[in-house]
C-alpha cells in the first residue's frame, strides 16, 4: 500500500501535553497544590512562591501561549494536507491530561501520538510526562473504556526548525543592544535546573557521555546557536549554558551557575553587555517571565549591565513546521519506511521509544510511549 508524504498513518490524532497554569489570583494555591503534592509543602510556603503569579494577576502565560501552539498547529497541518486532529491536556491544570485522553476515546481514536513543551530529556522534561499518559490510561480502563494507544514524540533539542527559530531570535536580541557594546555580547543560554542527580540520570542508562543527556543535550543546543550565531554576524560571542528557577531544599546539589549569579560574574570580569537565551523553554511562560525578565532583569539593571532576552520559539512558524515534519517523521516509521530524521549537532537524533529505565523517577511509576509501559 502506498502513502502520501503527510500521511500520518497509524496516527489519527496528536496531542499537545504541557504543565499547565493559574488562570486567575484564585486559581494559584490550588495549582500550585497540585504541582507540589505528595511532598509535604506547607500551605504558607505555596502562599510565598504564589507571589510571583500575583505580579502577573496571577495569571501564567503558559496556558494562551499553548492556545496558539494548538491554533498554530491546526492551522499549519490544515494548509499542508495532514488530516490529524489537535487535541491539548496539561499535567497540572485544565484541561487535565486524563479529561483530554477521555474525549479522544469518546471520539473514536485509537493511536495517538503526543507532543510534550519540553524538548530535553530528564525525568520533568519526559518520563514524567510518559507517567502523566500512563496514569490517564489506568483512570479510563477503570471507568470501563478502551483508550487508545499514546506514543511519544522524540525530544527535539537539535531538530532545526528548534534551533533556527532561536538562533534568529539570538540574532533580534543582539540588534536590540546598543552597537557599541554589541560585539563583545556574552550570550547565557538559560535553562531549568534539576538536581545533580536527575541530570547525572537524565537519558537511557550508561549510554550518554559525562554529565548526563539533560546538560549534554542543552550543551550542544547552545553550542548550534551560537556557531550560528558567529556565521552570520561574523563575531564569536562568549557563551555559557546556566540555569534557573531552581526550587529544591538547599542541601540537595542542583545545577549552576545560577543566571542572577552569571550576570554578577559577567559584571566583575568586565563583559560589556549580555544576551539572555531561553534555549530550555518553548514559550514565554512564567519562569521565564518572572525568572528573567523580572529577576534577573532587575539584577542586569542593579549592575548596570545591559541585558537583553531572545524570543522562545513558541508558535513561531518554523518551529510548526518541525513539529509536522517530526509527525509524518514518526508515523513514516511506524509504518516500516526509513524516513529522514533531521537532526543538527554532534548528537543526532534521539530515539522515539524510551528504553527501560530512561530518565529514572525516585519512586518507579506506570508509563506509556516506552519499552516499560505497561
Amino acid at each position: 500500500m502506498s502513502h502520501h508524504p503527510t500521511d500520518p498513518a497509524p496516527y489519527d490524532a496528536l496531542l499537545l501535553l504541557s504543565f499547565g497554569g493559574p488562570e486567575g489570583p484564585d486559581d494559584v494555591v490550588p495549582f500550585l497544590e497540585n504541582v507540589t503534592r505528595g511532598r509535604g509543602i506547607p500551605r504558607e510556603r505555596l502562599e510565598e512562591v504564589g507571589q510571583h503569579y500575583y505580579l502577573f494577576g496571577g495569571v501564567s502565560p503558559i496556558n494562551e501561549q499553548n492556545r496558539r501552539l494548538l491554533d498554530g498547529l491546526r492551522e499549519d497541518f490544515a494548509a499542508h494536507g495532514l488530516e490529524l486532529p489537535v487535541y491539548w491536556g496539561n499535567r497540572n491544570w485544565p484541561p487535565y491530561v486524563t479529561d483530554t485522553l477521555r474525549e479522544m476515546t469518546e471520539a473514536g481514536h485509537r493511536r495517538v501520538l503526543t507532543l510534550a513543551t519540553s524538548a530535553y530529556s530528564s525525568y520533568s522534561g519526559c518520563r514524567q510526562y510518559r507517567e502523566d499518559l500512563g496514569a490517564a490510561r489506568e483512570t479510563l480502563l477503570a471507568e470501563g473504556l478502551n483508550p487508545p494507544r499514546t506514543d511519544k514524540l522524540r525530544v527535539y533539542f537539535n531538530h532545526p526548525g528548534f534551533l533556527r527559530t532561536m538562533t534568529d531570535g539570538v540574532l533580534d536580541a543582539l540588534a536590540r543592544l546598543p552597537e557599541d557594546v554589541r560585539d563583545g555580547a556574552h550570550l547565557a543560554f538559560c535553562t531549568h535546573s534539576i538536581p545533580v542527580s536527575a541530570a547525572d540520570t537524565s537519558g537511557p542508562p550508561a549510554s550518554h557521555g559525562p554529565g548526563g543527556a539533560y546538560v549534554a543535550q542543552h550543551l550542544d543546543a547552545a553550542r548550534q546557536i551560537a556557531d550560528a550565531v558567529t556565521d552570520a554576524t561574523g563575531t564569536a560571542h562568549p557563551w555559557e549554558l546556566v540555569y534557573q528557577s531552581r526550587s529544591g531544599p538547599p542541601h540537595i546539589p542542583w545545577l549552576e551557575p545560577d543566571i542572577c549569579d552569571h550576570l554578577r560574574a559577567l559584571h566583575g570580569d568586565g563583559a560589556p553587555a549580555v544576551v539572555m537565551a531561553p534555549v530550555g523553554f518553548v514559550s514565554d511562560h512564567m519562569e521565564v517571565r518572572y525568572d528573567l525578565d523580572t529577576e534577573a532583569m532587575d539584577v542586569a539593571a542593579e549592575l548596570g549591565l545591559p541585558a537583553v532576552r531572545s524570543a522562545t520559539v513558541g508558535a513561531d512558524p518554523r518551529f510548526l513546521a518541525a513539529v509536522r515534519d517530526l509527525v509524518l517523521e514518526r508515523a513514516a516509521g511506524e509504518r516500516g519506511a526509513r524516513p529522514e530524521r533531521c537532526a543538527l549537532g554532534d548528537l543526532g537524533p534521539s530515539h522515539d521509544v524510551c528504553p527501560v529505565g530512561c530518565c529514572p523517577g525516585r519512586t518507579p511509576r506506570p508509563t506509556a510511549a516506552g519499552a516499560d509501559s505497561p
